[in-house]
Formats: C-alpha cells, sequence, structure tokens
C-alpha cells in the first residue's frame, strides 16, 4: 500500500504586489497548518517523504506540519515544478521515481495544481479545497511506479475549518 497526502498551502497574506512567490502565511494560515498537523499526528500518519513548492507560504505549510509529524525540515525536498504548476503525468512521472522504501508521500503546493491532481488521481472527487486542504489518496500498490490515475482512494480529507473552536 502507498499513500499520496496533497496538501494546499495555509492562508497566505493576500495576493496584490509583484513577488507571489514570497507571500508568508498569515497568523491563521500558521495556526490552521499546525492544527492540520496536529489532526495528522493524532491519526498516526506517518511521512516518510516529503515534498514541497519552495514559494514561501508552501514551504511555511511544509515546515509547521513536519514539525508535527516529527519529519526533519532538513529533509523536504523542494521542486520548483509544483510551484510553476505540475501536469498530472508529471507528478506520476515524479511519483513512479520515488524510492521503494517510502510508503507515504506528502505534497504541498498550489492551487489549481494540487485540486487537479486530487481530482485526477482519485476515481471521483467533488469537493472544495481551501487553503490547508490536506486529502489523503491510497493506492492499493506495493510500487510507486504502479500508481495510475483514477485508482486511487480517499483516505481522508481534512479541512482547517474542522479544528477550529
Amino acid at each position: 500500500m502507498k499513500q499520496v497526502i496533497l496538501v494546499r498551502h495555509a492562508k497566505a497574506v493576500p495576493y496584490g504586489y509583484d513577488d507571489d512567490f514570497n507571500r508568508p502565511l498569515t497568523d491563521r494560515g500558521e495556526n490552521d497548518a499546525t492544527s492540520v498537523g496536529q489532526q495528522l499526528q493524532k491519526a498516526k500518519i506517518e511521512a516518510d517523504y516529503i515534498l514541497s513548492s519552495p514559494a514561501k507560504r508552501a514551504k511555511q505549510t511544509a515546515m509547521l506540519m513536519s514539525h508535527k509529524l516529527n519529519f526533519p525540515a532538513e529533509q523536504i525536498v523542494f521542486n520548483r515544478d509544483i510551484y510553476d504548476g505540475i501536469t498530472t503525468q508529471e507528478f506520476i512521472d515524479l511519483i513512479h521515481a520515488l524510492p521503494q522504501q517510502h510508503k507515504t508521500v506528502m505534497v504541498f503546493g498550489h492551487n489549481p495544481t494540487i485540486y487537479y491532481l486530487i481530482s485526477n488521481l482519485l476515481h471521483f472527487f467533488n469537493a472544495d479545497i481551501p487553503t490547508c486542504s490536506t486529502v489523503g489518496i491510497e493506492f492499493n500498490v506495493e510500487k510507486w511506479e504502479d500508481i495510475e490515475v483514477r485508482k486511487g482512494k480517499l483516505s481522508f480529507h481534512y479541512v482547517p475549518k474542522m479544528f477550529r473552536d
């Protein structure tokens, strides 16, 4: 069994200036990433590979959640293609190349790419993906190279609003 967890970055400062790449998280975004990370910890999720867009807001989200999962921040892999926009086939090719010892990979990115990946990896998906949405997809395969589109099974879908008081 292999699992892919797709995470849309948490709430960032509004778009509206020239440097989109360096937009940081808001306080709410930091709180949301921490609370979703705590929920993943409670659910005993153990990511053994984390891949993230290098954009500041995605990187911050990955760092906050990885801390809750006791994943070493220095082992997070940053991939510019996730920021620039990766197609489903490019993502599948990237997943196929993962070392077999990894069972669960987390990917931190941006919409609309994260939404498209979720929609294309699952047989059916019809939900919103607000900021910091975290979707677990299981594949009944032993090898990463056996993952195919539309063959994933939804294992969880966390939205920060679920964990706010």
